[in-house]
């Protein structure tokens, strides 16, 4: 049961049912056959003490680990009644527009004389723009999972589970195209130029490694702050976006174009039948697999022509 979940929900799962026990101990109790009332107080608790919908519904799916009751109609009109008491807003009610961050990285160029440092921060961003994936599967690429297609695209096969896998489903399947008219901002040469700078650096399989010694594999929280700080370089409002908002800008922009909402869902790694997507992202077909990152980067294209 415990080897079903991610290291993170692991974590976040850990200290709600910490704090569930700390409740029925307090209240003498059973933590592992508590009943359905019981339940209820506690979550009333968290609800009154200020908590949202998805903080409660997350204690609620941690203790179904543990308690068997949970599908009770009680608690489910319990959990509707707190969504309608405080509905769950979008993270973002504004974006910003990548063509800031493409232009800023444009200045860093060639790529063969940036400083360590400076490239993987740049390869990072990049990546997380025109694949709008998260963070986790881009610290998961694995040298093995490269495959260069010419001068086309690089094939980049997720192998690893990530936060979304499940049985029968397929792995993320990320597609880097070559942007030979703006080669600054190329995606697919800025990683063959990361590829070969790390090089005689790396002890490990995996793409992205620290820029200092001992140049060991990193993690997602580490690409999220390089991702981070190249937004800030570029004028993104940190205090409000955190590198998830790569996922965000890079997937509005695209719609905004006239990307394929099938393109866009199949890029992102949402599903096939994601209606609150469908609803807000339906454009016309584009049929190019690779449109979604070239659609994005030729927007930038364009902008600088404009200015």
């Amino acid at each position: 049961m415990l080897s079903s979940l991610s290291d993170s929900t692991y974590k976040q799962y850990d200290g709600c049912i910490k704090t569930w026990i700390n409740y029925c101990s307090t209240h003498n109790y059973s933590y592992i056959s508590a009943s359905v009332p019981v339940v209820l107080h506690f979550l009333t608790d968290l609800f009154n003490k200020g908590a949202k919908y998805g903080t409660i519904n997350s204690y609620k799916s941690a203790l179904s680990l543990i308690l068997s009751n949970l599908e009770d109609d009680r608690v489910k009109r319990f959990m509707k009644g707190v969504f309608k008491s405080r509905p769950t807003n979008p993270k973002y009610h504004i974006t910003w527009d990548p063509s800031i961050v493409l232009e800023h990285l444009a200045q860093q160029w060639p790529n063969n004389e940036l400083s360590l440092e400076t490239l993987s921060k740049k390869t990072a961003t990049l990546l997380a723009l025109v694949t709008a994936h998260r963070v986790q599967t881009l610290a998961l690429i694995k040298l093995k999972d490269l495959d260069i297609r010419g001068t086309s695209e690089i094939i980049i096969m997720i192998s690893d589970l990530i936060k979304t896998s499940k049985p029968y489903s397929l792995q993320p399947l990320l597609r880097i195209p070559y942007f030979n008219s703006r080669s600054e901002i190329c995606p697919a040469k800025c990683l063959e130029s990361y590829v070969n700078k790390t090089s005689t650096l790396r002890h490990n399989d995996h793409l992205f490694i620290s820029f200092k010694k001992p140049y060991s594999k990193v993690t997602s929280q580490t690409l999220s702050k390089w991702i981070k700080d190249t937004l800030h370089n570029s004028g993104v409002d940190t205090s409000i976006f955190s590198a998830h908002s790569t996922r965000h800008a890079s997937t509005s922009t695209a719609n905004r174009l006239g990307v394929n909402i099938d393109v866009i869902r199949k890029t992102a790694g949402w599903s096939d039948s994601s209606a609150v997507f469908a609803k807000f992202y339906n454009r016309h077909v584009i049929t190019d697999p690779t449109s979604f990152a070239k659609t994005l980067l030729s927007n930038n294209d364009c902008n600088l022509q404009e200015k």
